[in-house]
């Protein structure tokens, strides 16, 4: 989080900014996290068990094709940082802390971000992307990879009503998929799962 941060999310714990590039003729340098420049992590949005220091601990880089949609994905144990290193992105938050709780529904929020464009995700926001153009993601997270904190619901959920753009590059204009996001849950069907 070099770079200011953006226009203001209408969720709780969201932020939305950009990193600085610096370039000439060669190229370019970004830096993408500094610990000194990013502001202090909350224990509340990352899940990190009592009595221990909220930190990142792991790196990833998520490279997608144009039409690629990934999610919709739940952490309960996971702060994410994203960072678009290279193309485009339609991004959708759905907070379900509103609806887990039993205080109301999910609340979706959607943004495009491009090149240097950087979100934070704290837990209980569900988070998907549709690559608009062939897609380069940074993401550092707050827990290691964990498969029983990799939750998820179906990214067409009606109840959501996430509005997807069309993908002109398949015939039917649907994204293209992985197995385990063509086969996730409704989102009602998720959160009586985690009740229960």
């Amino acid at each position: 989080m070099s770079g200011p941060e953006r226009a203001p999310s209408g969720l709780p714990g969201v932020r939305y900014g950009a990193i600085a590039r610096h370039g000439d003729s060669r190229g370019a340098f970004r830096e993408l996290w500094r610990a000194s420049a990013f502001l202090q992590l909350d224990p509340a949005e990352t899940g990190a068990p009592p009595g221990t220091e909220p930190e990142f601990v792991q790196a990833n880089l998520s490279t997608s094709a144009a039409g690629v949609l990934r999610g919709l994905h739940y952490h309960r144990h996971q702060l994410d940082y994203w960072v678009v290193a290279s193309g485009r992105a339609f991004v959708a938050l759905v907070d379900v802390r509103p609806l887990a709780g039993g205080t109301g529904a999910a609340v979706v929020e959607t943004r495009e971000l491009g090149p240097d464009d950087w979100v934070v995700i704290p837990i209980g926001v569900a988070h998907g992307f549709l690559a608009l153009e062939s897609l380069d993601l940074v993401y550092l997270v707050t827990n290691e990879f964990d498969g029983s904190d990799e939750l998820g619901f179906a990214w067409d959920d009606p109840a959501v009503g996430v509005p997807w753009p069309a993908v002109p590059a398949t015939p039917d204009g649907r994204p293209i998929l992985s197995e385990r996001d063509r086969s996730n849950p409704s989102l009602a069907e998720l959160v009586a799962r985690l009740r229960g």
